[in-house]
């Protein structure tokens, strides 16, 4: 299988705070907040390569998450369901995206999108 890593999201105690100091400190752009009013997730602009966010979580510390696009993903779905541990299900984002998200044996999380 080949893949394009698309995003990789790190989850915070502190998703306001830590948004702060990315912005403040490194000069990153915010690109989207969400929900918009009071956000759990934040993304930053990015010029190619991988999206980066982060995202309050609160089992922090607590794993990570890499994206990555597929060409095929029900059929990746199908013969990945019954091998791993799955996170989320197969579905549609409310941002149309269509993923599904498992657990590897050291805890963190990969999702499989198109």
């Amino acid at each position: 299988m080949k893949t394009v890593l698309t995003h990789v999201r790190i989850n915070v105690s502190d998703v306001t705070k830590a948004a702060k100091w990315y912005e403040e400190v490194l000069g990153f752009e915010v690109s989207v907040r969400y929900p918009e009013d009071n956000p759990y997730y934040i993304g930053f602009e990015s010029r190619g390569g991988a999206d980066f966010s982060i995202q309050q979580d609160e089992s922090y510390p607590s794993k990570g998450r890499l994206n990555f696009q597929v060409a095929n993903l029900e059929k990746l779905w199908d013969m990945l369901k019954d091998k791993v541990t799955v996170v989320e299900a197969l579905y549609t984002t409310p941002y149309s995206v269509t993923k599904f998200t498992i657990a590897v044996p050291d805890g963190n999380e990969l999702s499989f999108m198109y």
